[in-house]
């Protein structure tokens, strides 16, 4: 595919007819450049593709598998036939699984069968002759968990899978194109017509001055050759892939290349709050019961603390408290372990919050397991809010349904409530205003609340009504402090965030003043929106609410789809944060979207375009830096590049239209395209990140690949290129110097104004003089090669034959630097009535 190019068949047409016309030399030159670009094209883009897909082995699908008799979270590659392994929402099936236990499953298998809705999923035996699409107690590699959970048995991984043995149809390709070297490659296809033109003009030209054929041939292929820059799209492809490797350095994998160069342009980033923007360490701090506020001591998750009453340590536990920190530990799908005398969750940060805080109470973990038999689980799904379990309390010898979840939809169900005297008729009013206080503390606030049931198994009509409300939880996922300082540097920068939880609006509203995404004197009804009020806009009001909302509180996932669609309305570049099976929608609708590495559901991860792999807001606008400063060095390698391409057409187009001798010849030209762009161009891919990345607005997609005043730069230079080797090449002639020389003096010109403008385009902007010329030291170490390869391009006998170059004396050398140096002192000039004065 590398010979599958305009421009090689151009060169591969020139080398024949040169062979053809007996210009052997010539013939062999262009040729062996042609092998060399074609080589070196693969080789990079080869190492680009491989950039990219060494990538996915950092993003590892892990399992939950049943191994004598312990929960173990592994690699889904270590998994064998016969493992057990337990599912639930959001998950990526791992293998083909023989299911043996479900609760309300629905898997998405449409990337196998087509389907597009979700199957329902049951253990009952089958015939096995039945229909992979019938096979309702299967589960297959590669789909996707939407609802419910269940436990199966391996019996089949890897190539053994049904997707295995169709690994066609899920292959993923990496593509390299983005809408920049697609801009490129268009902006390459004009230019080469434009060239085809001139060339074939400069053909009639010298034919009618009766030039030689062969000469003015040979200028027309020079002047094709010169002026089209052919490494440009490859040297874009190149940059990008090397910012991928950066950024993934700093926690965040690309998955689709595009979005390196989209970061540069986000203007809104909605992110979620628990484990995004705050620690993802929760801790209950207090309880309230129907009768009373406790305060719980303790850091971290090792069990000990004490429990306070009115700043007084309690003695003896209370009823209703106990029953509290009970049903919140029996309610529950997490637990606590320890490694080296250091204490972790296994399962959901709020969920070990609670388990922690019930084994500060001292309770003995077997004897309460024992003594409360798990019959049933209805798990947590962010539309109910809530999660459920039935136990048998086998003292008693009563089934009790013990319930955990948000105020607003666990506090509605209840009754009654729990005191020390027994339970009383339930205060709906005096509850809501204490989880209110608690909120406004930014307290992230639980509730709590059982019933006694006569079923073994849940029922959702048992779940409408007639709850014992026990009590309160509150606890707090204290801030990231990088993500402070990060949230201040995307404002800086003129990034707009909107923060995003499942929360309750008043905790929301004050993790958001904590984190200085809203202002101090920024009121809670102007920026802050609760799904129930989000889902009364119209789209218009939405649009018209964003202006000022920041705090989105309780929103359903489906909602994040509508707040991404009308912030696109607004004109906004979206960057959407997500980690839910829901949120696929909103992550690829938004320009960017970001999923978890740690928490992420895998169907959060196939719907985005980058994953943090911290889980890290810091690490998202660490992203955006990193996208910003290689579009930046993008823009560098396309302004140093084009001004020699024009002026090498210049160069030709002028001499044929004068009636001048050549002042290079295409094989020389080929010579600084080749050497300069890997020795001088690319070496601008590593240019530190300038001062002002982070202060400067977003930029906006729509605007052209270069500005007004870049435009203006790039011919200033090529034009000065084409009249300093011009006039330098007939100085020398008119001194008697054979043409020889005077081309070889030209080429070094060229090279030479290349080195120093280099130099200048490190900032487009910036006085060159105040940039720090040796803070890039692969420039340093291209600049020095380039110097050396010169110095053999003149003085080696080899390439003096090749190339038609000869010898230069001193004087020569020094009038080279000299004519080269004054580039300089002329892009500073355009700096400063382009850039500075405007500015000022």
């Amino acid at each position: 595919m590398q010979f599958h190019n305009a421009l090689i068949y151009i060169l591969l047409a020139a080398s024949f007819i040169t062979f053809l016309l007996g210009e052997y030399i010539d013939s062999s030159v262009i040729f062996a450049v042609v092998i060399i670009n074609v080589v070196v094209g693969f080789i990079q883009e080869v190492k680009a593709q491989e950039a990219i897909e060494s990538l996915k082995n950092l993003i590892d699908t892990n399992a939950i598998v049943i191994r004598e008799g312990k929960k173990h979270e592994i690699s889904s590659k270590k998994l064998v036939p016969g493992d057990i392994v337990i599912l639930e929402s959001g998950s990526k099936v791992p293998a083909d699984i023989r299911l043996i236990s479900v609760k309300d499953l629905k898997v998405d298998e449409s990337m196998l069968t087509g389907e597009s809705l979700p199957v329902i999923k049951n253990i009952e035996t089958m015939d096995e002759k039945t229909l992979l699409n019938d096979r309702n107690n299967m589960i297959y590699s590669g789909t996707f968990v939407t609802y419910g959970r269940a436990k199966g048995i391996v019996i089949a991984t890897a190539k053994h899978t049904q997707v295995g043995k169709i690994a066609n149809l899920i292959h993923e390709s990496v593509s390299l194109q983005t809408p920049l070297t697609r801009k490129i490659s268009q902006f390459s296809k004009l230019l080469l017509y434009i060239i085809l033109l001139l060339a074939a003009v400069t053909l009639a030209v010298g034919l009618l001055r009766e030039y030689s054929f062969v000469d003015i041939f040979m200028a027309s292929v020079a002047l094709a050759v010169g002026a089209i820059p052919e490494g440009l799209p490859a040297a874009v492809t190149i940059t990008l892939a090397i910012g991928v490797h950066k950024m993934a350095k700093k926690n965040a994998i690309i998955r689709k290349l595009p979005a390196v160069e989209t970061l540069g342009s986000v203007t809104t980033i909605c992110s979620d709050k628990t484990g995004t923007l705050t620690q993802n360490k929760m801790f209950v701090t207090n309880i309230f019961t129907a009768s009373s506020l406790y305060e719980v001591k303790g850091v971290g998750y090792e069990p000990i603390g004490e429990f306070l009453l009115d700043k007084k340590v309690l003695k003896t536990i209370p009823k209703e408290l106990y029953e509290t920190l009970l049903s919140s530990y029996l309610c529950n799908e997490a637990y606590l372990i320890q490694k080296d005398k250091e204490y972790e969750i296994s399962g959901d940060p709020t969920e070990g919050a609670l388990i922690v805080a019930a084994l500060k109470m001292g309770i003995n973990e077997y004897e309460i397991n024992k003594a409360h038999k798990r019959l049933d689980i209805l798990p947590f799904e962010s539309d109910r809010q809530y999660m459920a379990t039935l136990n048998k309390d086998e003292e008693k010898q009563i089934n009790e349904i013990h319930l955990k979840g948000s105020i607003e939809r666990v506090l509605p169900l209840c009754s009654n409530m729990l005191t020390q005297k027994g339970t009383i008729k339930f205060n709906l009013a005096e509850i809501e205003n204490e989880a209110k206080s608690l909120a406004s503390k930014g307290l992230r606030v639980l509730a709590v609340a059982k019933k006694i049931v006569e079923e073994n198994e849940i029922k959702n009509s048992r779940l409408k009504d007639d709850f014992v409300f026990l009590g309160l939880v509150a606890m707090i996922d204290p801030p990231r402090q990088e993500a402070i300082e990060s949230v201040k540097a995307c404002k800086t920068a003129g990034i707009n965030i909107i923060m995003i939880t499942g929360d309750h609006a008043l905790t929301a509203f004050s993790i958001a003043k904590m984190m200085n995404i809203l202002n101090k004197e920024d009121k809670f009804e102007d920026t802050a929106l609760n799904a129930k009020e989000l889902h009364e806009l119209s789209d218009t009001q939405l649009i018209e609410k964003l202006k000022t909302t920041k705090v989105f509180a309780r929103v359903e996932p489906e909602q994040k789809l509508r707040i991404v669609d009308a912030l696109q309305a607004r004109g906004e570049i979206v960057a959407m944060t997500g980690d839910g099976v829901n949120d696929a929608p909103a992550l690829k609708q938004a320009d960017i979207g970001i999923a978890m590495g740690k928490t992420g559901t895998e169907v959060a991860k196939e719907a985005s375009d980058m994953l943090l792999t911290d889980d890290n807001f810091s690490s998202i606008a660490k992203a955006v830096k990193e996208g910003r400063n290689v579009f930046d060095n993008l823009i560098k390698f396309i302004t140093w590049t084009l001004p020699t391409n024009l002026g090498e057409g210049l160069v030709i187009l002028f001499s044929i239209m004068l009636g001048f001798s050549l002042p290079i010849l295409p094989v020389q030209i080929l010579w600084i395209n080749m050497t300069t762009a890997i020795f001088l161009g690319l070496m601008l891919v590593f240019e530190k990140k300038e001062e002002n990345i982070m202060t400067r607005p977003p930029r906006t997609p729509s605007t052209p690949i270069l500005s007004k005043e870049l435009l203006i730069m790039m011919l200033t230079v090529g034009f000065y290129m084409l009249l300093a080797s011009t006039t330098i090449f007939e100085y020398y002639i008119n001194k008697g110097a054979n043409e020889e020389y005077a081309r070889t003096v030209a080429v070094n010109i060229f090279v030479f104004i290349e080195i120093f403008y280099l130099f200048t385009c490190k900032n487009l902007e910036k006085s060159t003089f105040k940039i720090n010329p040796f803070d890039n030291r692969y420039l340093l170490y291209g600049v020095f090669l380039m110097i050396v390869l010169q110095i053999l391009f003149t003085n080696n006998s080899l390439l003096n034959s090749a190339f038609g170059t000869t010898s230069l004396s001193l004087y020569s050398w020094g009038l080279i630097v000299l004519v080269s140096f004054f580039i300089i002192f002329i892009v500073e000039i355009l700096k400063y009535f382009l850039f500075y004065k405007k500015r000022n």
